[in-house]
């Protein structure tokens, strides 16, 4: 952690956003700011517990031993700022030497897409965030609503939102549209094929390939060879694409009828047959989500019980996802360029092996390991390829010890498949 977020950068950022501790206390802020990202890491225990890991190279020596209280006033002393500070630096596209993995035809993938977290269910969060409608019910937890902007090959953070579950996704990637320069192409999900959406995202520079709607109206200007054709949304000229996929599965075939719509407008520089296959890389947002909601936060609800401190928690959990991404990405740069940057995700047995971990006192040695054991083990269990999407499934919600009294589909998991068979575009 100390490698990716050095102390420099904390004190800079306490500086900068006048988190400084006026006075030498128990509990500076700097050890605050590393304090809270180790709560990600270790979501099942308690800051004091997480402070004794955090000093367990110290033995020996007279360290001050804070009580409960004190570790809770010195967060909320510290504030969001230093967290929203720090993710700002932090945020962007990891590097890596696998181009040809992170790139497509000269354009970098990226993908914007929502999810929900659950926080504490508190008077002070109560009054900010809001519990869902449910059909038996009102939600057990209050939720927000955080929107991500992901690169593709890395799934690395480029930008985040996040606001009460009342503002809903396409608002929310307005906002994002300002971390969308040219040379980049936005995948997204029928819920954002908005004529406003669009108009936005194009005036960025920036080019998009969403999926759309096959019930939508659309005028046809031209057809292109290759079935496609030329129209035009809320004064933007469009791309679009009607295929029909086929593909093999564990449970047998499938085949689905899809519409595209792009803004790369020549058919020859960008094949209709390639887009589609392009749009599969928008999964990897929900790769992601499960990254961050269930690796690293292990399903559980956020801690922070006061809105303050959800902006703090939500700020440090996107710190941490980033940081653990750049590790992943160093680890499959080490290997030879067939390994994709996108196979790397955090192994079942990481988190127990950071537990029984002990940092050392002291560390004397000068050269800086960026593989390092995690990244060891994270390249022990690499991914397959991406597997195709295909069908819905029946969900339970974690937090609920109860079964489910109706069918709570997500559309947005999968069976393992093996391959697309067949891409027809509508003649």
């Amino acid at each position: 952690m100390t490698r990716l977020v050095p102390f420099e950068m904390v004190d800079d950022v306490l500086a900068a956003t006048r988190r400084t501790q006026q006075r030498v206390r128990l509990l500076p802020a700097r050890v605050v700011v590393y304090l809270l990202l180790a709560g990600c890491l270790f979501a099942d225990c308690g800051y004091r517990q997480m402070r004794a890991k955090l000093i367990a190279g110290l033995r020996g020596l007279p360290v001050p031993d804070p009580s409960g209280s004190a570790l809770r006033q010195a967060r909320q002393r510290l504030g969001p700022a230093p967290l929203r500070a720090l993710f700002d630096l932090l945020r962007g596209r990891a590097a890596t030497g696998a181009v040809a993995a992170v790139r497509w035809r000269g354009l970098l993938p990226v993908v914007v897409d929502g999810t929900m977290i659950a926080v504490a269910d508190s008077t002070a969060n109560l009054r900010h965030y809001v519990k869902q409608r449910c059909d038996h019910g009102g939600s057990g937890y209050p939720t927000l609503r955080l929107s991500a902007l992901l690169a593709c090959g890395t799934r690395s953070v480029i930008d985040a939102v996040f606001d009460p579950i009342t503002t809903g996704e396409t608002v929310q990637a307005r906002r994002l549209a300002r971390s969308l320069p040219a040379g980049m192409l936005l995948l997204a999900d029928r819920n954002y094929a908005a004529a406003d959406l669009i108009t936005a995202v194009t005036a960025t520079g920036a080019d998009l390939l969403i999926r759309c709607k096959t019930s939508r109206k659309l005028p046809m200007i031209r057809r292109n060879r290759d079935g496609s054709w030329l129209s035009v949304i809320g004064g933007q000229a469009v791309h679009v694409i009607e295929a029909r996929i086929s593909i093999t599965t564990t449970a047998g075939s499938h085949t689905g009828d899809y519409r595209l719509i792009t803004t790369l407008l020549d058919p020859r520089h960008y094949p209709a047959a390639d887009l589609v296959r392009l749009y599969h890389q928008r999964w990897e947002i929900e790769t992601a989500y499960l990254e961050l909601k269930s690796t690293i936060l292990g399903g559980r609800v956020l801690r922070a019980r006061t809105p303050d401190g959800v902006d703090q928690e939500i700020h440090a959990l996107l710190i941490v996802y980033q940081l653990l991404r750049t590790v992943m990405v160093d680890a499959t740069d080490s290997r030879p360029a067939s390994t994709r940057t996108g196979s790397a995700s955090p192994p079942p047995s990481t988190p127990p092996a950071t537990r029984s971990c002990t940092p050392p006192a002291f560390i004397a040695d000068t050269v800086i390991d960026l593989v390092g054991v995690i990244g060891q083990a994270v390249l022990t269990t690499l991914l397959p390829d991406r597997r195709v999407r295909t069908k819905t499934r029946m969900i339970k919600r974690s937090n609920s010890k109860y079964q489910a009294r109706g069918p709570h589909i997500d559309r947005r998991t999968y069976k393992a498949t093996t391959s697309i068979d067949v891409i027809t575009i509508d003649p």
